[in-house]
Order: structure tokens, then sequence, then C-alpha cells
């Protein structure tokens, strides 16, 4: 394996294990090396819930490997239940797995992919974080800190 590419295992290692703190985003690499999926979250947020035991969460799965990846499983200490969905024709359904493009993202956002928390153990304000595990068909975990934001909250980002 080539130095950089050791140099970027070795530095998405040390991300995973800091939790990259309030910024929402982490990364990971695969298992093949420099030619496999290398992971990042950014742009993560869950906007205040108005229900006491449901809330949506959104975030962006970016990988910058030449392996596509699948997203398998989302879990958190905050909710009994984390679930993925897809919205097709304003319809929404829950999925078991969603694909991470090579040199692609994957997006939840309001009205489109979205994760759903159930059975909250508490109600989210506005100012908390909720940590969230993402678990891969074929890279490690990627733990992400997901900032509460306001019920109204639009990112500039668009998700």
């Amino acid at each position: 394996m080539k130095p950089l590419a050791l140099t970027g295992i070795a530095v998405a290692g040390t991300l995973v294990l800091a939790g990259c703190g309030g910024s929402g985003s982490s990364s990971a690499s695969g298992s093949s090396g420099s030619s496999g999926a290398e992971l990042s979250v950014g742009a993560s947020y869950m906007p205040q819930p108005v229900s006491a035991d449901m809330a949506a969460g959104f975030l962006t799965i970016t990988n910058k490997g030449g392996t596509k990846d699948e997203l398998t499983s989302v879990t958190s200490p905050s909710a009994g239940e984390i679930t993925m969905h897809e919205t097709n024709g304003g319809a929404m359904e829950e999925v078991t797995s969603f694909q991470v493009p090579a040199h692609g993202q994957l997006v939840f956002k309001s009205g489109g992919n979205h994760l759903m928390f159930e059975k909250l153990k508490h109600r989210p304000e506005q100012g908390d974080t909720i940590t969230l595990k993402l678990k891969f068909a074929e890279s490690g975990p990627l733990t992400v800190e997901m900032p509460v934001k306001s019920a109204t909250y639009n990112p500039s980002t668009g998700h």
C-alpha cells in the first residue's frame, strides 16, 4: 500500500476515534485499502421534534473511494429504533439499506431519504447532540454527533 494511502487511513481512523466533536461529521475507510470505499459524514442534523417519541434525522455520506458501499443500519442510545426511509412520489417507504456510490454521495434530506428515530428515550431539545452509529456492509462503522437544530432549521446546503 502506498504511504499516502496509509496516512489517509490513519487520519480517517483518528477522526472516527475522536468522534469529530460537534461538527456532525466523521470518516472511515473500507477494508480493501486505497481502492475501497472512503466514507465520511457531514451536514448532519435533527430538527427539534414536535413529538415526544419520534424524530427525523438528515445527513450526507460521501464516498471518495473507488468502491461502492452500503449503509445497512443506524443505531443510537437515544432511540429504541432508527429506521431508514426513502420518499418516492410523496410516499414514504422504509428500506433496509442504501447504496453509497463510489466517488459519490448518499444524501438524507427533508422531503427525500431520511432517518426516523422511534421510541425516543427523551425528547431532544435544540442545542442537544445525538450520537449515532452508522454500519456499512464493507467499511467499519462510523460514529456521528448529530446536533439538534430548531424545528424550522433549513440548511444552506439544501439538505
